[in-house]
C-alpha cells in the first residue's frame, strides 16, 4: 500500500490531533480541519483533566433508573434536564434504559476497560516526544462518598474487581491523610493511585498540535458543511472550497452527528453538557482530583486554580448555560472545602454521548474510506491517544488483538 496516503481529519481536540500523530507515526499526509482553533473552549480545553484508566463502570446501570428521578428532583444532585429539549431526547433516553441491564452493564464495563488499560501507554508514547514541564502529575484520584450512595457504589466496585481494574477503598482517616483539606462529610472512598491528572489541559493540547505541525501536519481552520464522494473518495466541502483526500477521519466529539446523519448513518449521538468554575490560587488545598460521588462533582488542582467540573446535563448544543448548574457546582466546592473565594471563569462545553455509553471506533457503515471516533462521553480526554491509535492502525489496514467489534457504527443498524 502506497504510504502517503492524503487523510482528512475533521476536529483538532483531543480526538482529533491524538489520531493526526498516531497516523503519522505511520507516514501518512495528515490534513485536520476545524472551525475553531486548536485549544479553543471545547471539551478537551474544559475538562476535568482527569486521565482515568480506571473508569470502565458507566452510567448504565440497573440501579440508575431507580436513582433517576431523585437526581433530577434534588438541587444538588448530579443530573438536570434542559426541559424544552426532552422531546429530542427520548429515542436517546429509550435506548439507555434498554442499556441498563445487568447484561448491557457487564458488556459496556469489559469493553471500555479493554481500551482504558492501554489508555496511559498510548499517552506515554506522545509525550516522550514533548516537553510537558510539570504539566502531568502522577499522584492518583479520589472518589468519596457519603453512606447514602453506598450500594451504587459497592456495584462499582464489585465490577472493577471482576475486571482486574486496580483500586484501593479506603477508610475516612485514610481520605483524611490523603486530603486534609476535605470537610469530613465522608463515610468511605476509593483511591485509584495509578490515576494522573492534568495541570492544564489546553497546554498539553497545544503541545501536541504542535508536534503535529513539527511532524509536517496541515491544519485549515474552516468548518466542514459537509462530506461528498469523488468516486470512493471523500470530498471535505467548506464555505469556500473543496478537498479531495483518501481517507477521513469524523473526531469532532458532539458536532460529529451532524456530518454522520448526512452520510445517512443514524448513529443515536446526543449530548451531555458539563460545566466548570475557576477558584484562583487555591490550588494548594487539594493534591490531586477529588469526586464527591452523590453529586456527580469533582475538584482538580490546576495552574488556573481548583477547578470544580461536573453535573450532566442533557439540554443539547443550542441552549443557552444554565445558571442553576453554575451556582451547584460553586456550592458544592463549598460544601467539600469550606470558605472559597469569589468563582472566576463560568464554563460549558458539551460531551458526546451514546446510550450504551460506548465510543464509536471503526469505518463507517456505508463508506469504506471513511472513519469514526466520536462518542467517548466523560473519557474523551483519557481515550483520546488510544481511539487515534486503534484508528491509525485500521487505515493502515495492520492486524490487532483486540476485539474492536463493540466499538463499531454497525451496533446501531
Amino acid at each position: 500500500m502506497s504510504k502517503k496516503l492524503k487523510i482528512g481529519i475533521i476536529g483538532a481536540g483531543i480526538q482529533g490531533i491524538s489520531n493526526g500523530l498516531f497516523l503519522q507515526k505511520k507516514g501518512f499526509d495528515v490534513t485536520i480541519f476545524d472551525k475553531d482553533e486548536p485549544g479553543s473552549p471545547a471539551a478537551s480545553y474544559g475538562n476535568a483533566g482527569h486521565f482515568s484508566p480506571y473508569a470502565c463502570v458507566l452510567m448504565n446501570r440497573p440501579d440508575v433508573l431507580t436513582d433517576v428521578p431523585a437526581m433530577l428532583l434534588s438541587s444538588t444532585g448530579p443530573l438536570a434536564l434542559k426541559w424544552n429539549y426532552v422531546p429530542k431526547m427520548i429515542p436517546w433516553f429509550l435506548q439507555f434504559i434498554r442499556n441498563c441491564t445487568t447484561k448491557r452493564m457487564m458488556h459496556t464495563a469489559k469493553n471500555m476497560h479493554q481500551i482504558l488499560d492501554l489508555a496511559l501507554p498510548a499517552y506515554d508514547e506522545l509525550f516522550d516526544e514533548i516537553d510537558l514541564e510539570g504539566l502531568v502529575e502522577k499522584k492518583g484520584i479520589l472518589y468519596i462518598w457519603n453512606d447514602q450512595s453506598l450500594k451504587s457504589r459497592e456495584l462499582e466496585i464489585k465490577v472493577r474487581n471482576e475486571l482486574g481494574v486496580d483500586q484501593q477503598v479506603v477508610t475516612p482517616k485514610e481520605i483524611h491523610d490523603l486530603e486534609p483539606n476535605i470537610k469530613p462529610f465522608y463515610h468511605g472512598g476509593v483511591y485509584y493511585q495509578h490515576g494522573r491528572h492534568a495541570r492544564n489541559p489546553k497546554k498539553i493540547l497545544l503541545k501536541l498540535f504542535d508536534l503535529f505541525l513539527k511532524k509536517g501536519g496541515k491544519f485549515l481552520k474552516m468548518k466542514v458543511q459537509d462530506i461528498n464522494f469523488d468516486e470512493e473518495k471523500p470530498v471535505i466541502k467548506t464555505e469556500t472550497q473543496k478537498f479531495i483526500v483518501d481517507k477521513l477521519v469524523i473526531a469532532c466529539g458532539a458536532f460529529s452527528k451532524r456530518l454522520t446523519d448526512n452520510l445517512d448513518e443514524k448513529i443515536p449521538l446526543d449530548t451531555e453538557r458539563g460545566y466548570h468554575v475557576h477558584f484562583k490560587d487555591c490550588d494548594h488545598l487539594l493534591k490531586r482530583p477529588v469526586i464527591f460521588s452523590n453529586r456527580g462533582f469533582g475538584i482538580t488542582p490546576m495552574e488556573q486554580g481548583l477547578r470544580v467540573v461536573g453535573t450532566v446535563e442533557f439540554g443539547g448544543l443550542n441552549n443557552p448555560p444554565s445558571k442553576g448548574r453554575i451556582k451547584n457546582l460553586i456550592n458544592n466546592a463549598k460544601y467539600m472545602l469550606g470558605d472559597l473565594p469569589e468563582h472566576e471563569d463560568e464554563w460549558m462545553g458539551f460531551r458526546p454521548s451514546l446510550p450504551d455509553f460506548l465510543p464509536v471506533i471503526g469505518p463507517s457503515k456505508n463508506h469504506k474510506n471513511i472513519f469514526y471516533s466520536f462518542g467517548h462521553h466523560h473519557l474523551g480526554w483519557t481515550l483520546g491517544p488510544i481511539s487515534g491509535k486503534i484508528i491509525a492502525g485500521m487505515i493502515a489496514e495492520e492486524n490487532t488483538n483486540l476485539n474492536l467489534k463493540p466499538y463499531s457504527s454497525l451496533r446501531f443498524s
